[in-house]
């Protein structure tokens, strides 16, 4: 038997507070349901900022056959072209007798 029942059956009566809450908990209540509101709203805004897909925009096609692949230019190749025209950063060295020489040889 549970204490409530043997405490009835004793004839003894319970006090008046005992299965009911009180004030405390329905501030409990308010606060948990207040918190759950705003944290339903901040994600709300995080979602909307998430895009509707992950798929990458320029997709790479990919050929169907060897001969596809080979007549095309070589992946990359634009990036290769563009660095061998670019301007060397380190001079390469100038030939004997040169005239910018400012040692005068």
């Amino acid at each position: 038997m549970t204490t409530v029942s043997v405490l009835a059956a004793a004839g003894e009566q319970l006090p008046e507070d005992v299965g009911k809450s009180g004030p405390l908990g329905l501030l409990l209540i308010v606060v948990l349901l207040i918190a759950t509101v705003l944290l339903v709203k901040s994600m709300g805004r995080h979602l909307k900022k998430v895009p509707r897909s992950f798929d990458p925009e320029d997709r790479v096609e990919v050929p169907d056959t060897p001969a596809e692949l080979l007549d095309g230019p070589a992946p990359g190749e634009d990036i290769l072209d563009s660095l061998r025209r670019a301007p060397l950063a380190i001079e390469p060295p100038r030939p004997d007798g040169d005239a910018d020489d400012p040692r005068g040889r």
